[in-house]
């Protein structure tokens, strides 16, 4: 909490008090038993976690981007595949909230906000991933309405969720042929692929979303046509940072997680904690993750104030944070030795569940590219 107002410390009191009381009792049972804790959730959106960084006007809490960070690092404590469904939730509020008109926000974000509706994201597809711009999935625009064909893949939340946000061609081929539509579970022609058997983030469900001849009023379109791929980037710009500092939970709970083990298991008649070299191992990995915590917070920081460096801080602290953050808890593992790789054991959890942020919201080959790009064009 070292640089933080009274209010930010307050935010971060109340999201690891729930993360402590509401979620890390449950986080093995509904990683076992592939439960969307939905009950769970809507407890944190009656503290505001629902639409953290969404305008009042709509319900949302109006907080900055790095309140946002701070909050999503504390609830990852509790469990990291629950919070980071949560975040992704959350982008596709602000982007309701902040592209579409008032009468798309009044429809759509109150709901969202209050976690009586659910959100998924979608633009990934089956042949394109880190490639968003050669997606597929089209809309053909018949009068009032657009005829939407294609599918999506790896959908967080998907056939569980109310509202997706989806990315489709409405335009010629390239970025500028993407506009973004806002749909809603039952319409007809939307339908779901089989729920995805995962490595961990098995508390929220993955599915494929397919479109067979959906049909979806124009109404519903995000922005202007042909605007689908800047929104989408846009809102993974702060997908980066919340996904990142999901990271940051995980980390910060599995050093905990080490520092305990090493004090409570003995070998060749001591504690661990008095091996000179798992010392300085953990001292790395404070270290690591301190210097990861600082890079988070400067890039939302930097995304709050509108700053045209965002993108770019927002793409390294992603990438550095995953890596990072990913070492730490994989290090905290190892400390427990046998131990840590017995379910009983939280930390492998939270390895499984970091596991997929070096990959999603840009993997992070792709932000070491938009870094570069940065470099190079000078």
């Amino acid at each position: 909490s070292t640089g933080l107002t009274e209010d930010q410390k307050e935010f971060q009191k109340v999201a690891l008090d729930f993360a402590a009381k509401e979620m890390a009792p449950c986080m093995a049972e509904w990683d076992e038993k592939e439960i969307f804790p939905v009950e769970t959730m809507r407890k944190a959106a009656q503290l505001g976690f629902g639409g953290i960084y969404v305008k009042p006007d709509v319900g949302g809490s109006g907080l900055s981007r790095l309140d946002t960070s701070i909050i999503f690092e504390a609830l990852s404590t509790g469990c990291t595949s629950t919070t980071a469904y949560m975040s992704i939730h959350n982008m596709c509020v602000w982007m309701i909230d902040t592209f579409g008109n008032e009468e798309q926000r009044h429809r759509f974000c109150p709901s969202l906000c209050s976690m009586e509706k659910f959100a998924s994201y979608c633009l990934t597809e089956p042949g394109s991933g880190s490639d968003a711009a050669s997606l597929l999935t089209s809309a053909q625009r018949k009068g009032d309405t657009y005829v939407l064909n294609g599918s999506k893949a790896f959908i967080s939340g998907g056939g569980d969720t109310d509202v997706y946000v989806v990315m489709c061609r409405t335009g010629g081929p390239g970025p500028k042929g993407i506009s973004c539509l806002v749909l809603e579970k039952g319409m007809p022609g939307l339908s779901f692929g089989k729920k995805e058997k995962k490595v961990g983030w098995n508390s929220q469900p993955t599915r494929a979303v397919i479109f067979e001849d959906c049909i979806v009023p124009v109404g519903n379109r995000l922005g202007a046509e042909g605007q689908g791929f800047s929104i989408a980037m846009q809102g993974l710009n702060g997908g980066r940072i919340n996904i990142a500092s999901c990271s940051l939970g995980a980390a910060h709970a599995s050093v905990l997680l080490a520092q305990e083990h090493l004090t409570v298991r003995k070998q060749f008649g001591e504690p661990l904690a008095n091996n000179q070299y798992l010392q300085f191992r953990l001292a790395e990995m404070a270290t690591r993750l301190v210097a990861a915590r600082l890079m988070v917070r400067n890039a939302a920081r930097a995304l709050q104030d509108g700053r045209e460096d965002a993108p770019v801080l927002c793409s390294m602290a992603k990438l550095f944070a995953t890596d990072e953050c990913f070492g730490i808890c994989n290090q905290a593992l190892q400390m427990h030795g046998g131990y840590g790789y017995l379910k009983d054991y939280a930390v492998q959890q939270f390895v499984r569940d970091i596991r997929v942020h070096q990959i999603l919201e840009g993997t992070n080959e792709v932000m070491r590219m938009i870094v570069a790009r940065n470099l190079l064009q000078g």
